[in-house]
């Protein structure tokens, strides 16, 4: 049984979601111990205990430790089973991360499945719902399998109560990704959201968002978000390249200022533009779980995350393949994955 030190690395719920989802692809047990030792609520919360019931219940396995707070768990796979399931947080927890916990076993099942997840859908320490269908998703589903997900009610922090819906046409096997250059950007567009809060928070973000990033006026969208429990704000930039889409965010905050929430997505999305990287950050921590199934693939992106880092080196526990970090210039690494033994 592979023992995980949770403590390692990034030290966070990023460590448990990827022994989860390898775990059940695989078929290895493993006990984590040291459980987000080092965040200021250590231990499992109520979205991490959702990801681990949901790993369970899609693989029939066994599991000792999954209690809230709990430092230490132990989880014994069985075989995977596709069908219809749901999933609920009960808090703003996000339901992306739950999701991103579940979805590699049920990409390559013997059936199709489908997912209703309750919680958080737009949360500032998790990839937003934006993100999930206009970045993520497209990549996986020109790997082999088809996966859509609709928004039916939208889960802000605190409130939660969001709700989405997933439908996964799996794949026999995924086939690699390559993804060197970013090629043309063909479109950037500035999309501010408001729930439950006057329309005027998106307008002044998405003025300052065009000033900020030379958006011209029919590339600015503002959204009044229908049917969420409670109130939120989030600014989106979407950057459609040649070969796929980077999705940024920031969320409003009590006491922030709306032009505040917006230099900070702008800030970031300069930042990507600047890189001349093809993959973003975010979208690179992504990759990583599928790519390593797929045995093969490659793509390049810019300084490293300790979520990057951190995510390598538990995969390398699970699955036989090389990942290789290869700094090209600064602040451009080039990521390859290819199967132990496999010739160049």
């Amino acid at each position: 049984m592979l023992t995980i030190d949770g403590s390692s690395g990034e030290g966070g719920g990023q460590i448990l979601r990827t022994a989860l989802a390898l775990s059940t692809v695989t078929g290895k047990p493993f006990r984590i111990e040291k459980i987000r030792a080092g965040r200021p609520k250590p231990g499992l919360l109520r979205q991490h205990l959702t990801a681990v019931k949901a790993a369970a219940i899609i693989s029939g396995a066994s599991v000792s430790g999954a209690d809230l707070g709990a430092l230490a768990l132990t989880f014994i796979p069985g075989p995977v089973v596709a069908g219809d399931f749901a999933f609920a947080v009960g808090t703003a927890g996000s339901t992306t991360l739950v999701l991103q916990t579940v979805l590699p076993a049920l990409l390559t099942a013997s059936a199709p499945s489908k997912l209703v997840l309750e919680g958080g859908t737009h949360n500032p320490a998790a990839p937003p719902f934006d993100f999930l269908v206009k970045s993520f998703l497209p990549l996986i589903n020109q790997m082999g399998p088809t996966v859509t997900a609709e928004l039916e009610r939208p889960g802000f922090y605190p409130a939660g109560g969001g709700r989405i819906h997933v439908s996964i046409s799996p794949a026999k096997r995924l086939f690699p990704l390559e993804i060197l250059e970013r090629g043309a950007v063909l479109s950037t567009k500035a999309r501010a959201m408001v729930a439950n809060l006057p329309l005027s928070i998106a307008m002044r973000e998405v003025k300052l968002a065009a000033r900020l990033l030379t958006l011209s006026e029919d590339s600015l969208i503002t959204e009044e978000i229908r049917g969420a429990l409670g109130q939120g704000n989030i600014v989106a930039v979407e950057i459609e390249t040649e070969h796929h889409t980077e999705v940024f965010t920031a969320f409003g905050e009590v006491a922030v200022r709306a032009e505040a929430v917006a230099t900070r997505v702008a800030q970031e999305t300069r930042s990507y533009l600047a890189s001349r990287v093809p993959i973003g950050r975010y979208l690179a921590d992504q990759l990583l779980i599928p790519m390593a199934l797929a045995g093969a693939g490659s793509f390049r992106t810019g300084a490293l995350s300790r979520h990057t880092t951190t995510n390598i080196d538990v995969i390398r526990r699970f699955l036989e393949v090389n990942i290789d970090l290869t700094e090209e210039a600064k602040r451009t690494w080039m990521i390859a994955v290819n199967r132990t033994g496999a010739s160049d």
